[in-house]
């Protein structure tokens, strides 16, 4: 699973890169806005699953770009709020063709049968993936360091 992710995620970063001059993770970031624009830096931290320092620089980058806009939340003085700006939204659109001829392309050599196998198998990793890892990792420590 981990050479099928890092494969598909290089070849990605690399067509994102060369098509509309975004990193996968800005690409991310920017499919997040399109659904829930001035979501907070915490949510879209928590939906990919990455640190909030990480993503503030991150963000940081994607507004020197023109790509987001970061205003400050009419509910928390202390928190900001993250807005697709219309660049952003733009270069996302124009992603989405390719995006979806790719998704294609991974699941036609596979019957209608397998691909609703392969989909449930991503959702149970993509919804319970903290708990997976959680578990193996006190399961092996059990092992390791016995009482």
């Amino acid at each position: 699973m981990q050479k099928a992710h890092s494969s598909l995620f290089r070849a990605a970063d690399r067509f994102l890169g060369e098509e509309v001059g975004l990193s996968t993770s800005q690409h991310a970031v920017l499919l997040i806005l399109m659904q829930h624009d001035g979501a907070p830096i915490s949510a879209i931290a928590g939906e990919l699953k990455m640190g909030k320092s990480s993503l503030t620089g991150l963000i940081d980058r994607m507004e020197k770009k023109g790509l987001v806009s970061r205003r400050q939340s009419a509910d928390d003085a202390r928190s900001f709020e993250i807005h697709i700006r219309d660049h952003g939204r733009h270069l996302v659109r124009s992603t989405l063709p390719g995006t979806k001829r790719i998704n294609r392309s991974i699941l036609e050599p596979f019957s209608a049968q397998e691909q609703e196998v392969i989909a449930r198998f991503l959702n149970h990793v993509a919804s319970n993936a903290d708990e997976i890892v959680a578990t193996q990792t006190s399961r092996k420590h059990k092992e390791n360091h016995p009482q």
